[in-house]
């Protein structure tokens, strides 16, 4: 257990240190006292603690400001609650959380199997002998949805990747070269538009089932499940279309 989550004591004063400091420098302890959930009594008394240990500086009547000890001993603090919340996320539910997977045989419940990436959906196959295992939870036949739990190891997979084809805003004139367009899009996995210039562009070439909506995003969690996208999207949009891509680290290319 990391200190500050050691005791209510540890834990409350981790909470009125972070309040001074959003609140700083006129501190009034009563709202405090409500955010912490304490008395107005006990706040007084932790400031007066920090205080003597340097994590806070008195500046006058109710005026505070956080020391540079103050804000180290704050993001360190922080910096361990983080390392211990990944931990409880990532390896204490992350084994016992169920998820649901598309069965590639049968499976029987409580049955060892292997699991996989495939057209960006999770597959079970009977067996524990892929690179990344669960135990069912339910029983299912080839095809049907089953309930997998305590996961281990790492699905072998290869990212996709991601192209966005600029097409000409309104004011610059529709898109003269369909097939072209068409052709762009016809090894994708998934396309997606952004614009209604861009939606009209893909019809008028041919392209179905288009995702016409927050196309970055979708664009980016498609391509971390394996799945090659083309985003056509018109220039005033592809800012917003490459900033959803750049935060998740997906490669991808303009054109």
């Amino acid at each position: 257990m990391v200190d500050v989550l050691e005791n209510k004591r540890s834990a409350t004063r981790f909470r009125i240190l972070v309040e001074i400091a959003d609140r700083q420098p006129a501190v009034s302890q009563g709202e405090i006292a409500e955010a912490v959930g304490v008395t107005s009594q006990a706040v007084s008394e932790y400031i007066r603690e920090l205080v003597d240990e340097g994590f806070v500086e008195k500046e006058g009547r109710s005026r505070y400001r956080i020391t540079k000890d103050g804000v180290d001993w704050i993001f360190q603090a922080a910096t361990d609650v983080r390392r211990f919340a990944d931990h409880v996320t990532e390896d204490v539910l992350g084994s016992v959380q169920e998820d649901a997977a598309v069965a590639t045989g049968r499976i029987e419940e409580g049955e060892t199997v292997s699991l996989s990436l495939s057209d960006g959906l999770l597959h079970a196959a009977p067996g524990g002998e892929g690179t990344a295992t669960g135990v069912a939870t339910t029983s299912a036949d080839a095809g049907e949805v089953v309930g997998v739990t305590g996961f281990e190891g790492v699905i072998d997979l290869d990212p996709g990747h991601v192209r966005v084809r600029q097409v000409p805003p309104v004011r610059s004139g529709p898109v003269e070269d369909t097939d072209d367009l068409a052709a762009d899009c016809a090894d994708a996995d998934l396309v997606a538009a952004a614009g209604v210039e861009a939606v009209v562009a893909l019809r008028d070439a041919g392209v179905e089932n288009v995702v016409a909506f927050a196309p970055g995003e979708v664009a980016a969690d498609a391509a971390s499940r394996g799945l090659d996208v083309v985003v056509v999207a018109t220039t005033d949009s592809v800012g917003r279309v490459t900033d959803a891509l750049r935060e998740t680290d997906v490669a991808y290319e303009v054109t």
